[in-house]
Parts: C-alpha cells; structure tokens; sequence
C-alpha cells in the first residue's frame, strides 16, 4: 500500500518510521516545508522528500497521514481527498466544527476513509480495558475520571492544555461508555502561558454517567492515569506503564496487558480499514464530537457556566 506523510515534526516523524516498519507499506515519501528537516528524514528512511505536499499527493497514494499544525488540517486534508487519498488527519481532526463538516463530507462523497488520530484508543491498556467493560466485569460503569498532567511543550503555540492533551482523554473517557458527552462544566486559567495551562473538566453524558478530566501542563513529572468506576468494582490504568488493576471485594488482580506501542496500533488498523474497505474508528465524526466537547469546555470556563453539547 503506497503511503505518504504530510508534516515531519515531532508527531510526523513518528508516523513515518512506523510506516518504515509496517510490511505492507511502501513509504512513497514524506512532506514539508522545512526542506532540511524533510531531506533528513527521507534519507534515514529511504524515501522521497517533497517541500510541497501537492507533490506527494501526485504520487498514486493509497493513504496519507497528516501530522501539520491544526490550522492547515482542513486545507491538507481536503486536497488529499480531492487527490484520491484515503486520509489520517492527527487530532483535532480540525481548527473549527464547519471544517471538521467538510473534511467529513468530502471524504463521504468521494468514498474515501477519513481517520483522526487519538491514539490512545490504541493504547494497549485502554484496548485492554474496553474489553473488560464490555465483559461486564465491573458490572455498570458510572464514573471514569483520567488525570493528565505534565510539564509543558514550548512547540504548542497555538492552542490550550485543554485542546492538546485534555482531548485525549475526553475522547477516551466517551470511547469508553460508548456514549457522546451532553454537558461539560469546566474550570481553568492561564497562570503562565497566554493560553489555559490547567483545567478540570466535569462531562455529563446521562444522569448516571459522569466523567472527570484533570489536566495540566505545570506538573513537573508527567502523569497519565485513568479509573474507572463500577458497580462491581473498580479498574486503575496507566497510560505510560500500560497496566490495568482490577479492584473487587475480594481481589487485587493485574490485567494481561499485551504491550504494543500505541502509534503502531493505530497506524496498523488504518491501513487494514482500507485493506478491507471498512470505515476506521475513531471516524471523522468521533473526531468532530471530541473537538466540539474540547471547545465547550473552553466556552464553559471563560463564561462560568455548564455548556450543552449537540450530539
């Protein structure tokens, strides 16, 4: 499958060595316009480099990742649809809810699978607790709260902690349930950044279901965990170690967690998606209702007030 990777930053240059890896794909070439950072990653990996992505998207490509500021998602995006090219767009899927709508509809039109990168469904622990859920272990689920916090990436410039890494987990946490979010209630600052640098978020999806996300870029180590709650007991994971504890009344067990990097799942399944002709998940859709809830909280904390979410 001839594949190509748009934007060779931190997240692209990741996309591109797992391709390098993935038997199945033939890395066509890799994109940006940093003409020296593109040169060097195309050698260490034996592509082509291309400072015009155009370019690229000339090349017969059966898929594209496109790892570029979310600014330019929807104008990449749209272009690797308008070339033919089955597309995996890194979260946010978009910078607002109407580009996120016409990334969706072209591809719909053009029959085309269109992916948003929230990697951590992938993540081995998070695949490993879903099913654990859906087993019905824990009985009923009625809270999952996540905590995400860290020091901050001086390369996030044009966004907020909550857009950056508290979309994760708002993702995860509907993932989870199975549910969309009805009503977020947040409560943030900008204490040293000119944008939110910490937030706690309260998700409402029913009346008896309820997730909390916790998130900061001013805690010096960097914390990834998540619980769950249910009737039956109660499931602690961690993101980075990738374990899951199951606590009961009579037990304390460790989940059977097969450790596999979370990039490589992902990127892994969206090339079977278009090997089998099925639509990936998370879809273009998945990706519009976590950025909706992203810029509800957002709304929520600088008004003071619950928003409502359109489902």
């Amino acid at each position: 499958m001839k594949v190509g990777v748009i934007g060779t930053g931190a997240m692209g240059q990741h996309h591109i060595r797992v391709y390098s890896e993935l038997p199945q794909v033939d890395l066509v070439g890799v994109a940006d316009i940093d003409e020296a950072r593109v040169k060097e990653q195309a050698a260490r990996y034996r592509t082509e480099a291309f400072t015009d992505y155009t370019r690229l998207l000339q090349q017969d490509l059966d898929a594209v990742s496109i790892t570029v500021p979310t600014l330019m998602h929807r104008k990449i995006a749209l272009a690797a649809i308008d070339a033919g090219v089955n597309v995996l767009v890194e979260k946010p899927i978009a910078d607002t809810l109407k580009h996120a709508d016409e990334i969706i509809n072209s591809a719909k039109r053009a029959d085309l699978k269109v992916m948003v990168g929230h990697i951590e469904r992938f993540n081995s622990a998070i695949i490993k607790l879903k099913e654990i859920i859906n087993s019905g272990t824990l009985g009923k689920i009625v809270s999952i709260s996540t905590r995400r916090v860290g020091p901050y990436n001086p390369r996030i410039r044009d966004v907020g902690v909550i857009m950056d890494i508290g979309v994760h987990d708002i993702d995860v946490i509907s993932y989870l349930y199975g549910m969309r979010v009805n009503e977020v209630y947040a409560i943030a600052g900008a204490d040293i950044h000119s944008f939110e640098d910490h937030a706690a978020i309260i998700l409402r999806f029913n009346h008896e279901h309820s997730g909390i996300v916790e998130t900061n870029w001013l805690t010096p180590q960097k914390i990834r965990k998540l619980t769950a709650i249910g009737i039956n007991g109660v499931a602690y994971l961690d993101y980075i170690d990738q374990t899951v504890e199951l606590h009961d009344e009579g037990w304390i067990r460790m989940a059977k967690v097969n450790k596999i990097e979370p990039l490589r799942n992902e990127l892994q399944y969206f090339i079977d998606c278009i090997s089998r002709d099925e639509q990936p998940c998370p879809s273009g859709e998945d990706g519009k209702h976590a950025l909706e809830v992203a810029m509800a909280a957002i709304e929520s904390y600088k008004c003071g007030r619950a928003v409502k979410v359109k489902q």
